[in-house]
């Protein structure tokens, strides 16, 4: 199978400061030779999630509120990739950061496109084992949140009842859930 070629592009949009968002016309040439004129492309931060268990078995979660979520939603740790770092090291200073835990143990559960069609960046989803706290909390977040310990018992009862709301965040606690459920957990971590 061939992929389909940019063969221009024009910036319709950006944000203010130019980080967070970038609007985009492609055209874009098909396989058969076809041209599409007008392809909507998102130009957006890559992000990590991390699904975090404590040395003690619980689950690392937020109870928040984000902009395009009706009321609350249980969250996971989360951030933007800063220029030039690598998705391991941003989860790792988003954990720390947004909860003041450390973690010795990581698997990289992928990477994965957000939109297939239109861009959106890139999730990269994380899995930190035997967490521990080591100092204060030192974010920035606007949203108003609440650090929570779960057992796996109510993370998994929260994923079925829908309470985490955002698409990569039940992803990656699904995805989380499969890879504990592995006989090996050391294959593939980082």
């Amino acid at each position: 199978m061939e992929t389909w070629k940019t063969l221009a592009r024009t910036t319709i949009l950006q944000s203010k400061d130019g980080k967070y968002l970038t609007v985009e016309n492609h055209q874009v040439g098909l396989p058969d030779g076809q041209i599409i004129e007008d392809w909507a492309w998102l130009i957006t931060p890559d992000f990590i999630n991390v699904v975090v268990v404590t040395e003690t078995g619980e689950f690392l979660c937020f109870r928040q509120t984000k902009y395009a979520v009706q009321g609350t939603s249980l969250a996971i740790v989360g951030g933007y990739l800063e220029p030039g770092e690598e998705p391991l090291s941003a989860a790792q200073r988003e954990l720390l950061e947004e909860t003041g835990y450390t973690a010795p143990t990581w698997i990289n559960l992928g990477t994965y496109a957000v939109d297939g069609n239109r861009g959106c960046g890139q999730a990269h989803l994380f899995l930190a084992l035997d967490a521990r706290w080591t100092q204060p909390i030192n974010a920035d977040d606007l949203e108003e949140q609440a650090l929570l310990l779960l057992s796996r018992a109510e993370v998994e009862a929260a994923l079925a009842r829908g309470e985490f709301k955002v698409l990569p965040w039940s992803t990656a606690v699904a995805l989380a859930l499969l890879r504990l459920n592995q006989p090996i957990l050391n294959e593939g971590s980082t």
